[in-house]
């Protein structure tokens, strides 16, 4: 008898149809004798409804008032699923996330798990009864309810299986696994049988969209055994393991990109001790996170340029910051771009390997795209070009290390 907690996405339970196929599922864990706790989104697009509603009524909204009406769609889906399991023979019920409950801090809206009490659900999973548990919601401190952003179902359902000491914690989505890069811009792009919690925990913060970094992170740290499957196939996905648990270390094990970056330059800012934190203490305090950065050389020792990248969505959000504390910066001149794309090879066999960085760089010479900058890892290498060379650079770069499939 194993432990597994599975986890369906939002298109997994787009409808009745498939929320009864959902249940077909989970009817297969439980008739091969093993305890399950599933743990659903909401239906595809209902947040995104439920959110539009909230900006509708109110602008400039009481966060609190926003956990409690977009929690409500993994409410929806947990009770539904529990009836569909009834519907074909399987003891189910469902529970949200105040009744476990699931302890999370006080930050409404991007809520982070603190405890959950497995007491009750124990007993209930010793009994032989599925758990039917929300994704994305938890309890705060002063008892009302909290959402834990967006991708928090995943976060729940690997905190959860955390929690309980499951032997595995199946995600299922829309694909079926994790692949060397998109298959949509590689047709040639492989699925893998294996991937490391730091391996995938560099792709998802670098642009692939198949789990979401926390729970990645989350997995790492409880050593829970995640697989990333297809809700619509019976092929097997990739596990996202423990290093220890691959035998043999590829290379590279993958090429991750994403558009969803901006670049942002200061020009000739002031060359002096301090001048870093007084760019960057004032985004960080309004919750913009910066991730590559060059600084040039100064010729003078009195002016240079500073180039920093961050998400597309804070670009306005950081230049009205910036353009606040020009008096106090004294800087020439602030440029944006947003046609800028980031590219990143990942494989923890760069530890052992040398060379990895330079057959990047010359690879992309020899397609004629320029670097505009570069950062790295330990296991991994980013580079930030112009947006249109995207596709042409994962391509090349998954041919290069090796990559396509045969």
């Amino acid at each position: 008898m194993a432990r597994i907690v599975q986890k369906f996405g939002g298109t997994s339970v787009a409808n009745v149809e498939r929320i009864r196929a959902v249940a077909l599922r989970v009817k297969a864990e439980v008739d091969a004798g093993n305890q399950v706790a599933v743990v659903p989104s909401a239906m595809a697009g209902e947040t995104n409804r439920l959110v539009e509603l909230v900006t509708s009524v109110s602008k400039l909204y009481d966060a609190r008032e926003y956990d409690t009406i977009v929690s409500t769609g993994e409410q929806v889906t947990v009770g539904l699923l529990a009836l569909a399991l009834q519907d074909i023979g399987i003891q189910a019920r469902s529970w949200l996330g105040w009744q476990i409950p699931i302890h999370t801090n006080g930050v409404h809206g991007k809520a982070r798990i603190e405890s959950i009490d497995i007491e009750e659900i124990e007993k209930r999973l010793e009994r032989g009864e599925v758990l039917v548990v929300p994704g994305f919601q938890g309890l705060g401190p002063d008892n009302r309810i909290t959402t834990l952003g967006r991708g928090g179902s995943d976060t729940s359902a690997v905190a959860l299986a955390a929690a309980l000491k499951a032997d595995r914690c199946d995600i299922y989505t829309d694909v079926d696994g994790v692949y060397t890069t998109d298959p949509r811009i590689t047709p040639k792009a492989r699925k893998l049988d294996k991937i490391t919690y730091e391996e995938m925990l560099e792709m998802a913060s670098v642009g692939a969209k198949v789990l979401q970094t926390r729970s990645v992170e989350l997995a790492m740290k409880h050593g829970v055994r995640v697989q990333v499957l297809s809700s619509y196939t019976d092929e097997p996905g990739t596990l996202v393991v423990d290093e220890d648990e691959i035998v043999e270390q590829e290379l590279v094990s993958g090429i991750a990109y994403s558009r969803d970056e901006a670049k942002i330059t200061l020009v000739s800012v002031p060359d002096q001790p301090g001048i870093a934190a007084a760019i960057f203490g004032p985004l960080a305090d309004n919750g913009i996170n910066v991730d590559m950065i060059v600084q040039n050389i100064s010729h003078d020792n009195n002016a240079t340029d500073l180039t920093f990248t961050l998400p597309m969505a804070d670009l306005e959000r950081a230049i009205a910051t910036l353009e606040g504390k020009r008096g106090e910066l004294n800087f020439a001149d602030i440029r944006a771009d947003k046609n800028v794309a980031k590219i990143s090879v990942i494989g923890v066999g760069m530890r052992s390997h040398a060379g990895v960085a330079q057959r990047m760089f010359t690879t992309l010479a020899e397609k004629g795209i320029n670097i505009q900058v570069i950062s790295t890892s330990e296991i991994k290498v980013s580079v930030l070009i112009a947006e249109e060379y995207t596709e042409l650079a994962v391509r090349a770069l998954h041919t290069a290390y090796g990559l396509d499939a045969d």
